[in-house]
């Protein structure tokens, strides 16, 4: 009998990583039905994190009303295990996915929401936590956040800045008089999807933001903010977060929560692969199938699909990656991929590429193309 573990990721904006791991699944039993197939959605602490912990672990699910990316007032949910750990997305309430696309811009969108999901854990007495980072629209290096957690961000006036990315480098003081002092009975764990420092050119600004909808000109404004703030949290709190690897993760949130917390910084697609006792599956695997939505460069920055390398690399089990796109096929070789494919096999527009049908059809056409050469081998 050969096994095959499916680790896929979710194809942001199209298809869950849930529904691509059912689909598939079905696909390779109907074709190969003597073959152990083993599937495991994965998270790498942004969307979908949640969802994948939830598929392991009995869950509840809490919600309430928070402000969006650009506060606008929404609905938004967590989860928390058993042993009564709250499991909060920041994407749940500060995702790219809730800003209008004409509306996508980092200078204007706040952490805020993510924050009040925090509060609102707290205040139900929660007091350990996983804080999934990736996948936001902001670069507000976790100001809107902890704004919503009672720090207030004060300009050379003394007056309060909104918390959002074009303000960082305005920012000249913190006032912490209304900070939660219930902030300090917790515990946290920051779930960071990369690895890149807080500032610079492999920072959270020049790496992400134009992805978030920045101009070249906002990137640089962006990247001198998070310097600036850098500056001020090692003045007012001790602590320097300029090149802690992760602190760059969903625009600076990840180094702007850490100095005013009991938390750690740990890859989150570490905390989902130990949790669903990946490594033990894999051993004895033929083949790993991965994939995301984008496969490039980055994925060697801590991404999800580079946790799931790293895990199968180490058992000498070969990894093929599918992706929407793909880039630097030739340095995704190099990080230890056996192979990497496109599932896209002819032109369309974007819009229809990201169709959750069209993502699923393509890659069931790749999935059923690989069993081909897997089988004939096997032959």
């Amino acid at each position: 009998m050969r096994k095959i573990v499916l680790a896929f990721d979710s194809f942001k904006g199209s298809v869950s990583a849930s529904d691509i791991s059912d689909s598939l699944a079905l696909t390779i039993r109907r074709l190969w039905p003597e073959c152990e197939v083993k599937s495991f959605p994965i998270a790498d602490g942004g969307e979908g994190t949640a969802r994948a912990i939830g598929r392991y672990l009995p869950v509840e699910t809490l919600s309430c009303r928070v402000h969006g990316p650009l506060m606008e007032e929404r609905s938004a949910s967590y989860v928390v295990s058993q042993d009564g750990t709250a499991v909060i997305e920041m994407a749940a309430a500060a995702g790219l996915p809730l800003v209008p696309m004409d509306r996508r811009n980092p200078m204007n969108t706040t952490s805020y929401g993510a924050g009040e999901l925090i509060a609102h854990a707290l205040d139900k007495g929660y007091r350990k936590f996983v804080i999934g980072l990736g996948g936001s629209a902001t670069n507000d290096a976790g100001t809107g956040a902890m704004r919503a957690l009672g720090l207030r961000f004060l300009d050379e006036a003394g007056d309060e800045l909104h918390p959002i990315g074009r303000n960082l480098g305005k920012i000249k003081r913190i006032d912490f008089s209304r900070l939660r002092p219930d902030l300090k009975e917790a515990s946290f764990v920051i779930a960071c999807d990369v690895s890149n420092p807080f500032y610079g050119k492999e920072g959270a600004a020049y790496v992400y933001a134009p992805q978030k909808g920045a101009s070249p000109e906002e990137v640089d404004l962006l990247d001198r903010g998070l310097r600036h703030y850098a500056e001020v949290l090692l003045r007012e709190t001790g602590q320097d977060v300029a090149t802690l690897s992760g602190a760059g993760a969903a625009g600076g949130m990840g180094g702007g929560l850490l100095p005013f917390m009991d938390a750690t910084l740990k890859p989150g697609i570490d905390i989902v692969l130990d949790l669903i006792g990946f490594d033990k599956e894999v051993a004895d695997a033929d083949v790993v199938l991965t994939g995301e939505g984008k496969i490039d460069a980055q994925t060697g920055m801590g991404k999800a699909l580079s946790g799931v390398l790293g895990r199968a690399v180490a058992k000498q089990v070969p990894v093929v990656a599918l992706g929407g796109c793909i880039e630097e096929v030739e340095k995704l070789n190099e990080l230890g991929f056996t192979a990497v494919f496109s599932i896209q096999s002819s032109p369309l527009s974007l819009e229809k590429a990201m169709r959750k049908e069209m993502t699923l059809e393509n890659l069931n056409r790749t999935v059923v193309q690989i069993l081909r050469l897997m089988l004939r081998v096997k032959s």
